[in-house]
């Protein structure tokens, strides 16, 4: 299985860095690992020209940037993992154009048609934040599970480490967040 990891922390060895790496570690026993780190790649807002929509078997978009780089990998992989800090509720930044972008992927929205680029795919959701997850971490949840459904994916769950402040305090539940993340996405 080849799994696609995407880092969505503007820090490269942050909080959301140290528990993927765990993921990523505990999987590549026995699987192909692929992280993304979204700060290398040069990934613009969406335009919502909609030019994609007029090809069905690739992401048509207009912008020749990194995105369409990036959905390659997506496309070739067979689960991908999103992984974000909790910033003002929901997705950072930095991540967040690729995920507007994910309108590439998707065909015939809304009809019985409706398809993906993606579909069938396991994913998950890997969250650190600062505080809890009750009352804190409502609106990434409800956004990646309009995410997954839009994407037509098999949505494995979501993951989240609350009370995450540094990457040496990580312990424990850390690793078994992982352990249960890589059990989620490989059935292992």
């Amino acid at each position: 299985m080849k799994i696609v990891t995407i880092l969505g922390s503007p820090k490269k060895s942050g909080n959301t860095a140290k528990v993927l790496s765990m993921f990523e570690e505990k999987v590549a026993e026995t699987h192909e690992v692929e992280r993304i780190h979204i700060t290398q790649y040069q990934v613009g807002g969406c335009l919502g020209c909609y030019k994609c929509q007029e090809k069905k078997d690739e992401p048509g978009c207009v912008q020749k940037d990194d995105a369409l780089t990036i959905f390659d990998k997506m496309i070739n992989a067979d689960a991908i993992v999103y992984a974000s800090p909790l910033y003002c509720w929901s997705f950072s930044s930095q991540i967040k154009p690729l995920i507007d972008r994910h309108v590439c992927l998707v065909s015939d929205y809304g009809t019985p048609e409706h398809d993906s680029l993606i579909s069938g795919k396991p994913v998950a959701l890997l969250v650190t934040c600062a505080g809890p997850i009750e009352e804190n971490c409502d609106a990434i949840q409800g956004i990646f599970a309009g995410i997954t459904a839009y994407g037509k994916v098999a949505a494995k769950g979501n993951f989240i480490l609350p009370f995450c402040t540094t990457p040496d305090a990580i312990g424990d539940e850390g690793a078994e967040l992982a352990a249960n993340l890589a059990k989620a996405i490989t059935g292992k």
